[in-house]
């Protein structure tokens, strides 16, 4: 295939694929919990660290990360403690990190506004052989927490006062929560873009939800529907040469527009098969001719 014969695409390709499996991974929880904008405020704050990066010249994708992880211990703490007044510090936390950023990029000496796009909108082009390696490190780390702690994570993000009750430590849960969608931010800009990837976050989950009835389902879908339009998108981008992170989110926004129509007829024919099973005998009562369990059996 053409699209595989170009390293830089095949790298794009490589990233796109992590990028749809980690961003609904852990956008599950976010959904859950009803915080589905906290990956947009995070991506506001990462364009700080990667100003950084370029001031002080180093990658930044793990400028980005780190910035990324101060700022969303710092949006939960303002969550937990900043009662009335934390929306306001949230609002000045998210627009100063944006404002960080823009400055700090165009004071460095190898920041320019090309630079600065690329990270705000992804771009294929950009993704390096280092940035491939911080990907890959940051993705497997996401994957390690969002599965490997689905139990306890669901528990906090489904009802908290019940997970304290049952000794979970809510308040370590809530910070690595917001810390793995930090990272989980730094993974996906340079595919999707900083100011995008909150919907390649939240859409897979709300799409997959229009037809599953369980947890395990609904993560397999959505981690299913991230790596479809994912992919697709960045190939889309490839051939017809638009935006990848743009088309990536209008494919995953038509899945959910296709599944929230096929919700109506399923959950019409689930009814049906309700209704039917209510109508049947309950186990274990007598119908005329039926022999019950055991009448044959002599001792």
């Amino acid at each position: 295939m053409e699209i595989l014969e170009t390293a830089f695409m095949q790298r794009a390709l490589i990233a796109a694929l992590l990028v749809g499996i980690t961003a609904p991974a852990i956008g599950i929880y976010l959904v859950q919990r009803r915080q589905a904008l906290l990956g947009d405020g995070i991506g506001h704050v990462a364009m700080t660290g990667v100003g950084l990066g370029f001031l002080l010249s180093t990658n930044p994708i793990w400028m980005a990360t780190l910035v990324s992880i101060i700022g969303a211990i710092a949006m939960e703490l303002i969550r937990t403690y900043g009662k009335t007044r934390g929306d306001i510090a949230l609002a000045m936390l998210f627009y100063g990190g944006m404002a960080g950023g823009v400055l700090l990029i165009n004071l460095s000496d190898t920041g320019s506004t090309a630079n600065l796009s690329s990270f705000l909108f992804g771009s294929l082009s950009t993704v390096s052989d280092a940035d491939l390696t911080a990907i890959a490190a940051l993705a497997a780390l996401v994957m390690l927490v969002s599965v490997g702690l689905r139990r306890q994570l669901f528990a906090v993000s489904q009802d908290e006062d019940f997970a304290r009750v049952t000794g979970l430590p809510v308040r370590a849960l809530n910070l690595l929560i917001a810390v793995t969608a930090a990272v989980t931010v730094s993974v996906a800009m340079r595919v999707v873009g900083l100011l995008l990837v909150s919907a390649l976050m939240v859409v897979p989950v709300a799409a997959a939800q229009q037809i599953t009835r369980s947890f395990k389902a609904t993560f397999a879908l959505a981690v299913g529907i991230g790596v479809t339009v994912a992919v697709a998108g960045t190939s889309t981008s490839y051939y017809q040469d638009v935006p990848p992170g743009a088309t990536i989110v209008l494919l995953a926004i038509a899945v959910f527009i296709a599944l929230t129509a096929l919700a109506t007829p399923l959950a019409r024919r689930r009814a049906r098969a309700a209704e039917a099973d209510m109508d049947r005998p309950e186990c274990g009562s007598e119908l005329p001719g039926m022999r019950q369990p055991g009448g044959d059996v002599r001792v």
